[in-house]
């Protein structure tokens, strides 16, 4: 065990790092780490959230100096809390939600993309780049306050870095090489939903067998700046001891309070058209971003009735050369309430608009912006398959924080399921900003079997896509089966060889293969074939590569099995092994697919 276990929440919005110190913490107390950051030019401060921006330097600024840190004399990239300040005056220079372009397989996550719409002179980054930008802050920032000596380095510690349950096997390997690229290799990926759940139980460890029975199903709702993430965690006894066990995870859901912001901003920008003030494209960036601050006031302080909106003006024609308004508390309930937590009947379905042939290219968000609506999807199609109702809720999340927003989707769970006797329960969230990277720290402890487990195994079974060794039909393209290769629920650790299956394999010539997933078949077994899988299993990469062997004469057929294993550290590994050429092949998930920019 290394002396500090490390719990890395790396969110759409806000990065935190909470920390065990083994030799000190005898009982386990976890400890948020203060991340240095500028937080205005010449000056630095010490925050529990480092805000997930980047903001990209002008040469003027940089000359001008003030944006340095101890470890970065050059301040090229400013990372936190003064990044998103800048950022949302020069939006063209900001880097945001990275993570939500790290698990979008419609653009290539290796390119220089970001930001979009950059300036001339700015140097784009990569999903991966960004990503890895604020793992390095940390890096830095530890190894500059805590991890000056040997031993006590962060990339000596041991550390639990969190992602979205919905994650599928290629964006936890992108997480994964953004971690590596910041020099962290030490790493164990834990879904975010178990930290927040990993977290209660640390606050209430001597009272949550008292709150929880065997029996109970909770759900966590973890609905943050880009993303909601629903999970359901079934509570065991097992020989009169109790058991946790994941038992569903949803989809990945682009929805959260960025949708939230852009909604609010809408509104205030047709506000201040009425009144004959119309915002240009960027004025209407910095709209966004004031808005956030002023929603997080208004949700923050039951006191206020109404927070400033300044823009800076453009032009002449503005008195003080800047636009005043103001966001009522009114406004945000109503918008928030009614456009994202709307009243539902458990089978109200989300709604999906046709697609346009064209589109700007930009993040995949969800059509409907139902919150409540999602939620009733994915408890339909939940693993337990009857559409079972939750007994408990965790709310997870920013968004959360407000108490308005817990009540009501409480209130729509508990209107789906009138017959409950003992009704439904509400787990208090020690905190909605920190919980993740606590949890996260904790399950370290957890790991080393000083706690409770969740058990659950990966969440989604995966597929190969085998050509059929049909005839070829005239204007058909060959037919494609799904082949079973990773059972949903495989544990941790694990490894199947894909039973009483053999396949030719092409090697020395350029090959594709498909990977596929679903979450919702849950029965499917390893070597079980799926001809018609459209429906129910989706395509996830498509890898292009040419399997090579100085052994074999390039073009050979060669008969194959195929091995899959579940790492420790929660990756996915494919195997093609050769037992007549003692050769095995490792199949690498590809990022890039097929019509992507």
């Amino acid at each position: 065990m290394s002396r500090y276990l490390i719990g890395i929440d790396l969110g759409t919005t806000n990065t935190v790092l909470s920390y065990i110190d083994t030799e000190t913490d005898a009982k386990g107390e976890i400890k948020v780490f203060p991340v240095p950051q500028v937080v205005a030019p010449g000056e630095v401060a010490e925050k529990n959230l480092l805000p997930s921006f980047i903001y990209i330097t002008t040469e003027q600024e940089k000359k001008a100096g003030g944006l340095n840190l101890p470890w970065d004399p050059f301040g090229e990239r400013v990372v936190g809390e003064y990044a998103r300040k800048r950022g949302a005056e020069v939006p063209g220079r900001l880097i945001s939600s990275a993570k939500s372009w790290l698990c979008h397989k419609g653009v290539d996550r290796t390119a220089p993309i970001l930001p979009l719409e950059a300036s001339e002179d700015v140097q784009k980054l990569s999903p991966i780049a960004a990503s890895a930008t604020f793992l390095r802050h940390l890096k830095a920032a530890w190894n500059h306050t805590i991890g000056k000596e040997t031993g006590q380095k962060i990339e000596e510690q041991e550390i639990f870095l969190t992602i979205p349950a919905s994650f599928d096997a290629v964006a936890r390997e992108l997480t994964l090489q953004a971690a590596r690229s910041a020099g962290l290799e030490n790493i164990t990926l834990l879904e975010e939903p178990q930290a927040a759940f990993y977290a209660w139980l640390h606050a209430n460890m001597e009272t949550w067998k008292d709150a929880i029975q065997p029996g109970d199903l909770v759900l966590v709702c973890d609905v943050g700046g880009g993303t909601t993430d629903f999970s359901l965690i079934r509570v065991t006894s097992e020989d009169g001891e109790l058991g946790l066990k994941r038992l569903a995870v949803g989809d990945h859901l682009l929805l959260g309070g960025d949708n939230m912001d852009l909604a609010l901003a809408y509104y205030v920008s047709e506000e201040l058209k009425k009144k004959g003030t119309k915002l240009d494209r960027m004025q209407f960036q910095v709209l966004i971003h004031a808005t956030r601050l002023a929603k997080e006031q208004l949700l923050s302080d039951d006191s206020l009735e109404q927070a400033s909106i300044v823009i800076p003006g453009r032009g002449t024609g503005l008195v003080g050369g800047t636009i005043k308004t103001e966001l009522s508390r009114k406004t945000v309930d109503d918008i928030l309430v009614q456009g994202f937590f709307p009243e539902c009947s458990r089978n109200d379905l989300p709604v999906q608009r046709p697609k346009t042939g064209l589109q700007e290219l930009g993040l995949p968000y969800v059509d409907d912006t139902a919150i409540t609506k999602h939620l009733a999807a994915f408890l339909a199609t939940s693993q337990d398959g009857e559409g079972e109702m939750p007994t408990a809720i965790l709310f997870n999340g920013g968004v959360f924080k407000s108490k308005l927003l817990r009540s009501r989707l409480f209130d729509v769970v508990k209107s789906w399921d009138g017959e409950q006797e003992a009704g439904l329960k509400e787990l208090s969230n020690p905190d909605m900003d920190l919980s993740v990277s606590l949890g996260a720290a904790y399950f370290g402890l957890v790991s080393k079997g000083e706690g409770l487990k969740i058990r659950g195994g990966i969440a989604r079974s995966y597929y190969i896509g085998i050509e059929s060794s049909r005839p070829a039909v005239p204007g058909l393209p060959p037919e494609i089966k799904a082949l079973c290769i990773v059972p949903q629920g495989m544990e941790e650790g694990s490894s199947i060889e894909v039973p009483g299956k053999t396949f030719g394999l092409l090697v020395g010539q350029p090959v594709e293969f498909l990977f596929l997933a679903s979450r919702t078949r849950q029965d499917d077994k390893p070597g079980d074939i799926i001809d018609d899988w459209e429906d129910s299993i989706e395509q996830v990469s498509k890898v292009e590569t040419a399997m090579e062997s100085a052994e074999i004469e390039p073009g050979t057929m060669i008969p194959v099995q195929i091995e899959a294993e579940l790492t420790e550290i929660g990756t996915l590994a494919l195997y093609l092994v050769s037992k007549e050429h003692n050769q095995r092949f490792k199949l690498e998930f590809n990022v890039r697919e097929e019509g992507q920019a």
